[in-house]
């Protein structure tokens, strides 16, 4: 690995967390004294998901962190809280060791989460998940809770 700027070599790291991207390290380099991030993330075997109507798609992170945001808008749950839970979600289905997961697991596995964290996000989710028709099915779901 090169500095991004004056391409030497020798550099610390002053820095170094878990994010959604892999391993985040804050770097500075010996020469130039300017610092860059660089993330790594270990080669993982690729993960397909089975969908209600039996096609198949790769595993896709960002969309598990779409409908996430998408249930916590607006709501006072940190950001950390939420990316938590999604390094989660891909951990556990990764040490599972299958290749294939049904959308259906990891929509329950979402719902677990979601439902312990916030109550509201929780019933969004819920609604859009499981496809609520009118506002029985919504009281049925609060009645749960």
């Amino acid at each position: 690995m090169n500095c991004p700027f004056c391409h030497d070599t020798k550099f610390k790291v002053t820095n170094k967390r878990e994010s959604l991207e892999g391993i985040r390290r804050r770097r500075e380099c010996l020469k130039c004294g300017k610092r860059f991030t660089t993330y790594e993330k270990i080669a993982e075997t690729e993960l397909y998901v089975i969908k209600k109507d039996h096609s198949r798609e790769k595993f896709d992170v960002q969309k598990i962190k779409k409908g996430l945001d998408k249930a916590f808008e607006k709501r006072p749950v940190q950001k950390n809280k939420i990316d938590q839970i999604i390094l989660e979600i891909e951990e556990y289905f990764r040490k599972k060791g299958k290749k294939e997961i049904k959308s259906q697991t990891i929509g329950e596995i979402m719902m677990k989460k979601i439902k312990k964290l916030d109550k509201v996000a929780y019933v969004r989710f819920a609604s859009v998940y499981r496809d609520f028709k009118d506002i029985k099915d919504f009281k049925e779901e609060i009645k749960g809770l």
